[in-house]
């Protein structure tokens, strides 16, 4: 699986949230799972959903899932990073930076 993309909307920022969008393509959705760190730790309280599996053309999956946080605790966040994991083994891992967003 390759994971495509990061997404921040700014606008669920005023709204007292911060959502952010990890989107896998090319997996096998069977013994695949997208799993979220926040500043390298899976303990911290957040609201997550995962979209619905797509197939595609090529016969293979495209998933994503939502993070959403607390837009004063996004504030204190240094990096959240989404990972593709097969049973216990991650194979692929993407970092965010929050200062990363900011930037035109």
């Amino acid at each position: 699986a390759t994971l495509i993309f990061f997404f921040i909307s700014i606008s669920e920022l005023k709204q007292g949230k911060a959502t952010l969008m990890c989107v896998a393509n090319k997996g096998f959705p069977s013994d695949w799972s997208l799993s979220w760190k926040v500043d390298g730790s899976g303990s911290i309280s957040w609201e997550e959903s995962r979209s619905p599996v797509v197939q595609e053309n090529d016969g293979l999956y495209s998933w994503s899932s939502t993070l959403m946080l607390p837009a004063d605790h996004w504030m204190k966040v240094g990096s959240v990073t989404c990972e593709a994991t097969q049973g216990s083994q991650t194979l692929v891992s993407e970092i965010l930076r929050r200062d990363q967003c900011y930037q035109s």
